[in-house]
């Protein structure tokens, strides 16, 4: 897990910074479209959706995020809809739980990476909790980045999906061989308990 810090504030985008947030992504980050106006309309269907990461006023970074509802990860692994223009149908609600978190674009000058655990800190909370992360890196040094942080190549018809699987959900695969044990006792039957 990302540690919070103090030498990085992460919030949401304010309108006034999308088009230098905008500049910036499509300058670092090969093959980014997206223009003030497309984030802006991103950030109508939900505000949470894309953070900026500064120190002081400057900004160092950026990170979008499609929170994808159960339909949105099922098409995701599928490789049914174009991450340049993702349907709404696929996007979960401001109100709705969250199944799953594309990183849709993520830029960090310098320091501004560190900024991410403050990002993540925010993502941990209840609409995001069963959500894992998902990303497609655009070159060797993204690919690096999300190797470094955990992701690991996931097998999918989206190609070169990455994919980190938080701790919390993880822990299923502690506690199944536990649940063999419940599932002999109930094959055996309550009468064998008593003696």
């Amino acid at each position: 897990m990302l540690p919070r810090t103090d030498l990085v504030a992460a919030r949401p985008v304010t309108p006034d910074r999308l088009g230098e947030l905008a500049a910036l992504a499509r300058r670092e980050i090969p093959g980014v479209r997206a223009s003030e106006q497309d984030l802006a309309e991103f950030l109508r269907h939900d505000p949470n959706s894309i953070f900026v990461l500064c120190r002081g006023r400057n900004l160092l970074g950026g990170i979008a995020f499609l929170y994808l509802n159960c339909a949105g990860l099922d098409a995701l692994l599928l490789d049914e809809f174009s991450l340049y223009d993702p349907p709404r149908k696929y996007l979960a609600r401001p109100d709705e739980d969250v199944a799953a978190i594309y990183v849709w674009a993520l830029v960090a000058q310098g320091r501004g990476a560190v900024g991410l655990g403050n990002v993540a800190d925010i993502l941990r909370g209840p609409r995001f909790r069963a959500a894992d992360y998902y990303a497609q890196p655009s070159s060797s040094d993204g690919r690096a980045f999300l190797g470094a942080l955990g992701f690991t190549p996931v097998p999918s018809f989206q190609p070169d999906l990455w994919w980190y699987q938080r701790p919390w959900n993880r822990l299923h695969q502690v506690i199944a061989p536990s649940l063999q044990l419940v599932e002999t006792f109930s094959e055996r039957g309550a009468a064998d308990a008593r003696y």
